[in-house]
This record gives structure tokens, C-alpha cells and sequence, in this order.
């Protein structure tokens, strides 16, 4: 090889050379770019930078804002429509007189002379532990022709009390109840209209039906005939479910829902709308028969 073309052989080498180390700087650069960028990548989704031009969500983050409302007596009826009653058919002329709290010595023997005179059949729920202290007043409802129901053994608000609780005072006034009539009963009115959904699920799996109601005369606030008669016949439909109070509480006073139902009764006849019990109302049951009731 000529002097000339050895030289130009060496600047040939020189020059890939050069260009190899270029292009292996240029990788390794890329390399190093790439992790970098992925890393930042990791960074972003774990948190999004306030500076993103995403809008934000106006009422903030989920875990904080969605809570587990309990459904209302409203929607808890609207769930359990065929345990859950609050009022019969609007078809047929019917209505149903209930009283509560019963028995007393004093209200509870009057609501039932009243009754007696115009020949009307009605449903009582009882409390249990008044049950056992007036085992006579039970009877007398009994032996009357009308209906009774279970109202707790000892008036608790359900919705404060435990499961094991709840159960107690369910199966206590069961076990009175058929001590003295012979039948356990299977319709339940929770004190104070409250009930909770699992109280409604463990009673439906105990055959009852539970009965709150659509008209109420609020003679627990110690009302005057007028005003407890003025609120029942405002507000009666077909298919209604009225309450009223046939015992008290400590101090209360229900002369009014007494002298009322005289007047109560008539205005219903007159408009033709039949007074029935509540199992004949909805048509279902209302107690299992047992053996060996208490004797008188």
C-alpha cells in the first residue's frame, strides 16, 4: 500500500471509531433518559401533581363522602311490603281500629264497653309484662272476638336495643301470651313505630307480620274527644289502618280516645266503610294456636 493510501486507511479507522463511541454515548444517554422517565411516570400515577389539568372532584374523595344511610320507615315498608303493613287495599271499604299499650285497669275495660255496644271487632297489642300483671283484661279481649298482637314485653325503642335483647322481648311476650290464650301471636306493632331492617328480616323468619299504620289519632298527647275524632275521620281512606291508645303511659290521659270512639265509630258506619280487625284487613294470620293455656 502506497504511503498515501496507508494514510487514508487510518483516518478511515479513526473515523468509525469515533462514530462507534458516539453512537454507544447516544444510547446510553437514551437508556438513562428512559428510566428516568419512567420513574416519573410511577410518580404520577401514585399521586396527581395539583398542577394536572384534570379538574378536580367538587365534593372530594369517595372514602369520605359515601356513607351508609338506613333506609327509613318509608322505604323499609316499600321493601318489605308484604311484612311491612302500613295500610290495607283502598278497593274495598275497610278500616281497621287498633289500640296500643293495653291492658290497664282503667282505659282498656272502656275502649272494650264501647266496642262491645256497637257490636265492632278490634286489634289490640299488647305489652307483655302488662299482659302478666292484667291476665283477666286479656281474656275479656279474648273472649270479646277481637284480635291480639304482640307489642314487646316491656316497650323498649327497638332501635336501641341489642339482638339479644330484641329476641327476649319478642319470645317473653310470646310466652305469655299463650300462657293465658292459648296462642302465640304473629302480628307485632313496635313501640313507637320503630324497627329496624334486621329486626324485620329475624321477624319475618318467626312467621309475623309487622303492623304500623297510616292514620293516628295522637290521643297520647292527651287530646280532647274532638281532637282525637277531628284527626282519625280527617284522614281516613279505604284500606286504612287506625291507631289509638287503649292503655297509657305514666300520666297519661286517654278520656279523649274513650268519649271519641262513640262518635269515631258512627261517622265510619255512615260512610259505609266496614270496621274490620287487621287479619281480616290484610288477610293473613294472626297466631299459632298452642296447648295448655293458664286457667282463670
Amino acid at each position: 500500500m502506497s504511503g498515501s493510501g496507508y494514510r487514508i486507511g487510518l483516518s478511515l479507522l479513526a473515523a468509525a471509531a469515533l462514530l462507534g463511541t458516539g453512537a454507544c454515548g447516544a444510547n446510553t444517554a437514551q437508556m438513562e433518559q428512559q428510566g428516568q422517565s419512567g420513574q416519573s411516570i410511577a410518580q404520577n400515577l401514585s399521586v396527581q401533581k395539583e398542577s394536572s389539568s384534570t379538574p378536580h372532584l367538587l365534593a372530594g374523595k369517595e372514602n369520605k363522602e359515601r356513607v351508609n344511610t338506613p333506609l327509613t320507615l318509608a322505604d323499609l315498608h316499600h321493601k318489605y311490603r308484604s311484612t311491612f303493613l302500613f295500610n290495607g287495599p283502598k278497593s274495598l271499604r275497610q278500616a281497621a281500629l287498633t289500640f296500643d299499650d293495653v291492658p290497664d285497669t282503667t282505659f282498656t275495660a272502656q275502649i272494650l264497653d264501647v266496642l262491645k255496644k256497637y257490636g265492632v271487632k278490634a286489634t289490640f297489642f299488647v305489652v307483655g309484662n302488662r299482659a302478666e300483671a292484667h291476665p283477666e283484661m286479656i281474656r275479656r279481649i279474648q273472649n270479646e272476638g277481637h284480635i291480639i298482637g304482640s307489642h314487646s314485653y316491656t316497650h323498649p325503642n327497638l332501635s336501641k336495643t341489642s339482638d339479644a335483647e330484641f329476641h327476649n322481648e319478642i319470645h317473653r311476650t310470646e310466652d305469655v301470651l299463650a300462657a293465658i290464650t292459648g296462642a302465640k301471636p304473629k302480628l307485632f306493632r313496635p313501640p313507637y313505630g320503630n324497627v329496624t331492617e334486621s329486626q324485620i328480616l329475624w321477624l319475618a323468619s318467626q312467621q309475623y307480620h309487622i303492623i304500623n299504620w297510616n292514620v293516628d289519632s295522637l290521643d297520647w298527647k292527651g287530646l280532647s274527644a274532638d281532637q282525637v275524632a277531628d284527626n282519625v275521620l280527617g284522614h281516613v281512606v279505604p284500606g286504612a289502618v287506625i291507631l289509638q291508645h287503649g292503655a297509657g303511659g305514666e300520666g297519661e290521659n286517654l278520656a279523649g280516645t274513650v268519649q271519641a270512639l262513640p262518635r269515631i265509630i258512627e261517622k265510619l258506619q255512615e260512610a259505609h266503610i266496614e270496621l274490620v280487625t287487621i287479619p281480616q284487613l290484610f288477610q293473613i294470620n294472626d297466631s299459632i294456636k298452642v296447648d295448655s293455656p293458664m286457667h282463670e
